[in-house]
């Protein structure tokens, strides 16, 4: 089965698709010859046409994990020890060059498995934010696939966002940022637009071990790569984490003088709430600064997600009530990590995010986005739930 011409084939990943099949192509050394893989990583499938290739291995966007011309991965930067087996890529097909095309001899493996996507039936059962107040026009609103018009529904307002539920709610909006609304500076990101599911977009949220790759340009190069252990705490159909971490922290004004180091401690505080409800409190235990970011997804369609992005802020720079010019320069951070994050998700193929957890290999770091997945699984089948029974695997 010719795939793509010989020629345009190198040691950049070329995407090709091969009777419906999404399919990598590429040579791991310039001369070498062609390898050819299922197009995902087994760790969240995303593209691995998306990949770079350096000294003959090919390394995901996302975590960076890195994989020979074998198809085995050799690199797991988020942990010590051995790659576990299944962290492999899928048995590549018999590869050939004839009359200057690309053949293979049969498809790899590439069921996805089902996928909770932006249309789900049982989102309709929850508070979805739908617009700015007082800046968005929200006459008609794009949500679930469908047309609301927000005066004829069931909704309420909190932290300057207009939320609608199309059915009885099961879940109501958590409460932990209402104090720091009402008492810190506040700021509103542009709402931005992502191609994937609202569930990879809070998965993305959650996920720390992606920092060193995708947000290299603006603070991931600092970050370890190696996640250390860090425990989940279950709330009704929600979590949160606390994590004590090491960060760099130059705009401090007592690093410049020189009564705290650049190297700092920071705890990090994650909340989720089903379906799509996110918090990050970070703060800086050296320096006494807070920022607190919400983080809410409008799950529009099955290719488009509108993400609410407000910051808020307590001591950074140094002072209780930051100014504008300091809040103009946190927004922009923002959005700049915003773009990176966007950026990869524009390159992704599937139109939703596994809740079956052998659909995708799982490790120590990725604790949060399981118990986020157990959730939203539950959330799914909210009669099972009801009556005690696990979620289905």
């Amino acid at each position: 089965m010719p795939i793509a011409r010989a020629v345009d084939v190198s040691t950049r990943p070329l995407a090709v698709t091969a009777a419906g099949v999404p399919l990598v192509v590429l040579r791991p050394e310039p001369d070498a010859e062609p390898v050819v893989f299922a197009d995902r990583c087994p760790h969240r499938l995303v593209p691995l046409s998306a990949a770079k290739v350096e000294n003959g291995r090919l390394r995901c966007a996302y975590h960076g994990w890195e994989f020979d011309a074998a198809g085995k991965c050799v690199e797991l930067p988020s942990q010590d020890g051995a790659p576990p087996p299944r962290a492999g890529l899928s048995p590549a097909p018999q590869v050939r060059v004839r009359d200057g095309m690309v053949e293979i001899s049969d498809l790899p493996p590439t069921d996805p498995g089902e996928l909770f996507t932006n249309e789900d039936p049982s989102l309709r059962r929850a508070w979805h934010p739908v617009g700015i107040v007082g800046i968005d026009d929200m006459s008609e609103v794009e949500l679930l696939g469908q047309t609301y018009r927000p005066a004829e529904e069931r909704t309420q307002e909190r932290w300057g966002l207009l939320w609608l539920a199309p059915e009885e709610p099961l879940t109501e909006l958590f409460d932990d940022p209402d104090h720091d609304d009402l008492n810190y500076v506040g700021a509103w990101l542009p709402p931005a637009r992502s191609p994937a599911s609202a569930g990879i977009v809070a998965d993305n949220f959650l996920d720390t071990a992606h920092f060193p790759f995708v947000h290299a340009k603006t603070f991931g190069a600092a970050e370890e790569k190696k996640v250390e252990r860090y425990a989940v705490t279950d709330e009704p159909w929600g979590c949160r984490s606390v994590q004590d971490q090491w960060f760099d922290n130059p705009e401090d004004p007592g690093v410049a003088a020189g009564l705290r180091p650049v190297r700092q401690r920071r705890r990090a505080t994650y909340v989720y709430r089903a379906p799509f409800q996110l918090m990050l409190r970070l703060e800086e235990l050296d320096a006494g600064a807070v920022k607190t970011i919400l983080f809410f997804s409008q799950p529009e369609s099955l290719t488009s997600t509108r993400i609410y992005t407000k910051m808020l802020f307590h001591g950074i720079g140094g002072v209780a009530d930051p100014g504008p010019d300091v809040i103009r320069s946190e927004v922009a951070f923002e959005e700049a990590v915003l773009e990176e994050d966007l950026d990869l998700q524009r390159t992704l193929r599937l139109p939703g995010l596994p809740l079956r957890m052998r659909d995708e290999l799982h490790v120590r770091a990725d604790l949060l986005g399981v118990h986020m997945r157990r959730i939203l699984s539950q959330f799914a089948q909210p009669s099972a739930a009801a009556l005690g029974r696990p979620a289905k695997d």
